[in-house]
């Protein structure tokens, strides 16, 4: 998991608990998300990059751009 790329479907930020689209398993596959970075917030359909996986479905992740 860690590296994928993945579409933000659900705004990830503080206090919020954000949703990824995440191409995994010959499939797509939705996960919990938070923000990598304490305090950032990432708006829908940003792309994002897996930093930490926490089986079986939460992921932490940064934007793959900028």
């Amino acid at each position: 998991m860690i590296g994928l790329q993945g579409r933000v479907t659900g705004t990830v930020g503080p206090e919020l608990v954000g949703e990824v689209i995440v191409q995994v398993r010959g499939g797509a596959e939705a996960f919990l998300a938070y923000p990598a970075t304490a305090g950032e917030r990432i708006a829908k359909g940003t792309v994002v990059v897996v930093v930490e996986y926490l089986p079986p479905r939460t992921v932490y992740v940064v934007p793959a751009y900028g």
